[in-house]
């Protein structure tokens, strides 16, 4: 028959237990590894507070960065549309006016013929020359006006400062007459609406 301990003495057994090295010793390092644990886990919280704090200045970095690249892209659009429209206006204007200077290279002929032909012919070979001068200039003429090229309209009519240019002033016999032009020096022309050269002209004053 065993001996069968009274409760007072089992719970002294278990305090025994209790406060024995062992126990001691496995109590104080499962609290080391608690702490160790609470500070790991305390750790790794705050490594992630900080990563992701990092990521999101990362991605406010590249949000303006990605604004300033899409600002400048569209600038360097804008200034390309720019470009093409003003090199097809440019373009447009030396077609239109291509003839311009060969033009203007021309006239100074057109003048001669014009004088050559102001010279009275006596005889049957100054009138024969005559006669292909005045070919020679009525072929130039319409060369020219079929290439726009045109006579400015002058003789009597009102003084126009973008079309004539006045060398030399007399006085009006009316009033009809003030402003306008009374007579011609140098014949102006005109390149479609441009002035190739403004008719020199007097004007009554």
């Amino acid at each position: 028959m065993s001996k069968e301990k009274f409760p007072s003495e089992k719970k002294l057994d278990e305090k025994e237990t209790a406060s024995t090295p062992e126990a001691a010793k496995k109590k104080v390092t499962e609290d080391k590894e608690a702490k160790k644990d609470k500070e790991a886990k305390k750790d790794k919280e705050a490594k992630k507070d900080n990563h992701d704090e990092k990521l999101a200045k990362e991605i406010a970095d590249l949000k303006d960065k990605n604004k300033e690249l899409e600002d400048k892209y569209l600038r360097s659009e804008a200034e390309i549309q720019n470009m093409q429209n003003r090199y097809s206006k440019e373009r447009a204007q030396l077609i239109k006016y291509e003839s311009q200077s060969l033009a203007k290279d021309i006239l100074p002929a057109v003048d001669n013929l014009e004088r050559a032909l102001s010279v009275e012919a006596d005889d049957d070979v100054s009138k024969q020359l005559k006669k292909g001068v005045k070919m020679t200039l009525d072929s130039l003429t319409k060369a020219l006006k079929d290439h726009g090229i045109v006579e400015i309209e002058a003789e009597d009519v009102k003084f126009d400062p973008t079309l004539h240019q006045a060398v030399q002033t007399v006085v009006a016999e009316n009033d009809d007459q003030k402003d306008h032009v009374v007579q011609v020096l140098q014949k102006g022309y005109q390149y479609k609406d441009r002035t190739l050269r403004p008719a020199m002209v007097v004007v009554a004053q």
